[in-house]
């Protein structure tokens, strides 16, 4: 059962992937959502025997590489933390891949698709079911490859060539930090198995470490380059440019990249390395300051977006960031509680925006929406329940996972701590300000669009919109259900080994004890948030143009998302254009070329040209060359004999 879970995308992916001129279109989505949907229901057979039960074991699959003292084994790791995840993935992926037999219905190539968002589902349970750092860092890269296939699928589009590409680049950044953080672990503890590095990584706390040239912690300087290769996966700040791009990939792949694999598997990177992050307390501020900073960062971005997908992904690198901040205070528990039932309300959310693309002839600007909801009243309800639980209101999902990230953030009682609280709180305020200012663009008001979309508006087909129904479910219910367990009284015993917290560390025992204004404020900057957008929206709707009249740099700086593109362009990109340029004239075509190839060339046809004069055509000329031939043949010969 625990292989089948695993191995059941991958069969369907190659079937589909190889066979889908066989069995066709609708071959190829049967075959797809038939072994993703029973992976779902085996994840909750297994999350129920191993988180609930308590068991924890290891699945063996094959000797992988042995090499000297290196051994990688190909093998499934069960704990708690793998039982939560890969219930995520699977279950989140399975509605993807129904929601996408009526989204990609129209679409030429449907088995090729759905081959596509199998193969990455595999890559991330992969991932997530990982024994030791090379099978994690194989399906690490499984995903980037799965995602820039997906982000890229529509290749006919110069737009969406150029958003795989710029998100496998960005990715392979934190990757190359990634991979030395493993090559550090091997150094230190001549292992890359997990039970090894847990076991010894106490012993190695305050261990002297070079590293380019300097001297540092070795447990510091090796979980900082695993969170490099975590903030690329998960785009953090400085590493999150290619998220937004990510856009130009079919609406479902928007849904699971954003919302149940990829951004949310260097999350799950931290959470599995805390038994090292622990005895590394500088790496852990770090943590906690990137992921403060991105979730500030995104959130300003995302008031200022107009296309809808676009909104929804910033507010997902916001959430990442919350997330990350949970970590770096020893919040885990919490962290991997908000990415849960973040799945959940941001699946629907991006399923429920393609449902408006859908039913709008693929029109994304919001601004060209609006006075739909009579026409649509079923992807409005499910926008209204995902935009509730992502702002954290009473008693939706997102509630109870974000109010115990910043509760937690506050009872860490640190600077650090303080920080990432009161980044949070200014970011629940912008969140759910952009969350409604979404809602009411996009259905409420006069309508924007042509007559013709006008009447063309209709509700999306029910294979579109049961997987709303179910994730919806999960958007209501994940929190109120899931707290005790996972960040309440049943805590320790439901983590178990899984997740390691040092004793001076435990944030979440503190966050119990916050005072109330701390459990209040996220609620009350979340309901300002809401009542802004709909002034501004709704009843004054002259406001946000006079505003953005008003403060116009503050305005641009925002819509241009402080702009890192072009800041990254100008370092990086024309940079590396001009040192390629500089190389390849200066280099290559005048040194190598010119003093190789093109030079010999250019002498023998000199050379050629010369000698060509000398052919006058006349006998006696002819002879006068051969006897100045004779003459210095004879000169040669009594000048250094035969």
């Amino acid at each position: 059962m625990y292989s089948a879970i695993v191995f059941l995308p991958l069969v369907g992916a190659i079937i589909a992937g190889f066979g889908g001129r066989i069995i066709g279109d609708r071959g190829a989505q049967v075959v797809t959502c038939a072994g993703l949907l029973t992976s779902a229901a085996l994840a909750i057979v297994a999350f129920w025997e191993v988180a609930i039960g308590g068991k924890t074991f290891t699945v063996d699959v094959l000797t992988w590489v042995v090499s000297g003292s290196f051994e990688a084994h190909w093998a499934l790791r069960w704990d708690t933390l793998t039982a939560v995840m890969v219930l995520v993935v699977t279950v989140v992926s399975s509605m993807v891949h129904v929601y996408s037999v009526g989204y990609m219905s129209h679409d030429p190539s449907i088995p090729r698709f759905m081959a596509y968002l199998s193969i990455f589902t595999f890559a991330m349970l992969m991932l997530v079911t990982s024994d030791n750092l090379v099978q994690l860092f194989f399906g690490w890269e499984g995903v980037g490859v799965a995602s820039y296939l997906l982000i890229g699928f529509w290749y006919h589009k110069p737009s969406a060539n150029a958003a795989a590409i710029k998100a496998f680049l960005v990715n392979r950044v934190g990757d190359f930090g990634f991979a030395l953080g493993i090559f550090g672990c091997f150094v230190l503890f001549d292992s890359i198995g997990f039970d090894a590095i847990f076991a010894a990584a106490p012993d190695k706390a305050g261990m002297p470490f070079e590293f380019l040239g300097m001297q540092g912690d070795a447990l510091t300087i090796i979980a900082i380059l695993l969170f490099i290769g975590a903030m690329g996966k998960s785009a953090q700040l400085g590493l999150h440019t290619w998220l937004p791009d990510a856009m130009e990939g079919p609406t479902p792949v928007s849904a699971l990249i954003h919302a149940a694999t990829m951004v949310t598997a260097g999350v799950f990177l931290v959470a599995r390395m805390s038994p090292l992050f622990e005895y590394a307390p500088v790496a852990l501020e770090v943590v906690t300051i990137v992921g403060a900073a991105t979730a500030f960062f995104a959130a300003t971005v995302g008031m200022c977006q107009n296309d809808i997908k676009r909104v929804i992904a910033y507010s997902t690198c916001s959430q990442l960031g919350y997330m990350f901040f949970a970590l770096g205070v020893s919040a885990y528990p919490a962290a991997i509680f908000h990415l849960m039932t973040h799945a959940f309300f941001k699946a629907l959310l991006f399923l429920s925006a393609g449902s408006v693309i859908h039913a709008l002839s693929d029109e994304q600007d919001m601004r060209n929406m609006g006075g739909i909801w009579k026409k649509i009243p079923f992807t409005y309800a499910m926008m209204w329940i995902g935009s509730l639980a992502l702002a954290g209101i009473p008693f939706f999902a997102g509630y109870y996972s974000k109010d115990m990230i910043l509760e937690a953030a506050y009872g860490a009682h640190s600077g650090v701590g303080t920080f990432a609280f009161w980044m949070g709180i200014a970011a629940a305020a912008m969140t759910a300000f952009y969350s409604w200012r979404l809602i009411i663009m996009t259905f409420h008001g006069k309508p924007r669009m042509s007559h013709e979309v006008l009447h063309h508006v209709h509700e999306s087909p029910p294979v579109m919109l049961i997987p709303l129904g179910v994730l919806a479910v999960g958007a209501l219910l994940s929190g109120f259900v899931a707290y005790q367990t996972f960040v309440g009284h049943g805590m320790p015993e439901f983590w178990g080994a899984s997740i390691k917290i040092l004793e001076e560390n435990n944030s979440i025992e503190a966050a119990h004890h916050v005072p109330l204004w701390v459990k209040l404020a996220p609620l009350v900057v979340g309901l300002i948030g809401i009542g802004l957008a709909y002034l501004m929206y709704m009843f004054r709707t002259e406001l946000p143009g006079k505003l953005a009249t008003a403060f116009r740099p503050v305005y641009l700086f925002l819509l241009n998302k402080w702009y890192f593109d072009e800041l990254y362009d100008w370092l990086f990109v024309k940079r590396s254009w001009q040192a390629g340029l500089m190389f390849w004239q200066g280099g290559d075509r005048a040194i190598i070329d010119g003093f190789g190839p093109d030079g010999v060339s250019a002498v023998a046809r000199a050379v050629a040209a010369r000698a060509g004069r000398l052919q006058t055509g006349y006998v006696y000329h002819y002879a006068f060359a051969m006897l100045i031939g004779v003459v210095a043949l004879v000169s040669w010969y009594l000048a250094f004999g035969a």
